[in-house]
């Protein structure tokens, strides 16, 4: 099996098991959290006065459903059958004019130019092969159309997003590495390799801009946060219950200097990265 290959089965693997099912569960906490995040994102491709877009790694649609009641059209594709699911449910409910796909946006066979945006938060840093995946959007958007992403900067300026897996290290030695360049939050970090994969990819005007975003939660939500989601949430179910008692009693206190009374806060350091869709070259 080649690496592609391996490393789509394990983002399949995790997205559809027990990470896509916290997703779903907290979906409030999450969207809260990100909510900052989703107004800068449906700001700027409400600028760009877009009648169809496509939102890559929609998750559970709150960024397609805020998309869809602003611009009229928007499709959320994502691998995870939970979320797409909870997705599809909530625009039904709510009347919105989002659909979903169920899909590998690296490798899902879009409409040709269907698309007059493109947009995503957190969802592009996971593809095995990212230039064949924007180059892939790329086909699906008309010449001339906007790419918005926010995408993580790196982990030195993102402690409360490592602050777990740190304090849990002694316990769980097994924890996976953060690797750089590989498929996974901090994918993204290197501002020159997003560059070069847009470049290469078929996109042009490319710009990337730090952009930092306070985000809150509950307090009382931190324990079920941390021991569903990240590299924590791959283990945690798998530890008997004594060890999981004694990871949480370590790993609380850590999170103590962004705890202000009932409220967690943190900056999220990030990337505004955009792009045009480049005008294909006659031969």
């Amino acid at each position: 099996m080649d690496a592609s290959r391996r490393s789509y089965d394990e983002q399949a693997a995790r997205w559809n098991g027990p990470a896509g099912h916290a997703w779903v569960d907290l979906q409030g906490v999450l969207n809260q959290m990100f909510g900052p995040i989703e107004e800068l994102l449906v700001d700027a491709v409400s600028a760009e006065h877009a009648a169809s877009v496509l939102d890559v790694g929609c998750g559970t649609g709150s960024i397609t459903r805020a998309v869809a009641r602003r611009v009229g059209h928007c499709v959320g594709v994502d691998i995870s059958g939970p979320m797409i699911e909870e997705a599809r449910a909530r625009a039904e409910r709510e009347g919105v004019p989002a659909s979903f796909v169920q899909a590998d946006a690296q490798e899902y066979a879009f409409e040709p130019a269907a698309f007059d945006a493109v947009i995503s938060r957190f969802g592009v840093m996971f593809f095995s092969d990212p230039v064949r995946a924007f180059a892939n959007l790329r086909s699906t958007v008309k010449d001339g159309a906007g790419l918005r992403c926010v995408v993580w900067r790196g982990p030195e300026e993102n402690p409360f997003m490592t602050t777990a897996e740190r304090a849990a290290a002694p316990f769980l030695p097994e924890l996976p590495a953060r690797l750089p360049d590989q498929p996974g939050q901090f994918a993204f970090a290197d501002p020159e390799r997003v560059r070069g994969i847009l470049a290469e990819s078929g996109w042009a005007g490319i710009g990337i801009e730090p952009v930092d975003v306070v985000c809150t939660l509950p307090e009382k939500e931190l324990v079920t946060y941390f021991t569903r989601l990240g590299p924590l949430g791959t283990v945690l179910p798998d530890a008997d219950e004594r060890t999981r008692a004694e990871i949480v009693e370590v790993v609380r206190p850590a999170f103590d200097p962004f705890v202000q009374g009932t409220e967690v806060r943190y900056t999220a350091a990030c990337w505004m990265v955009s792009a045009r869709a480049a005008t294909a070259k006659l031969s």
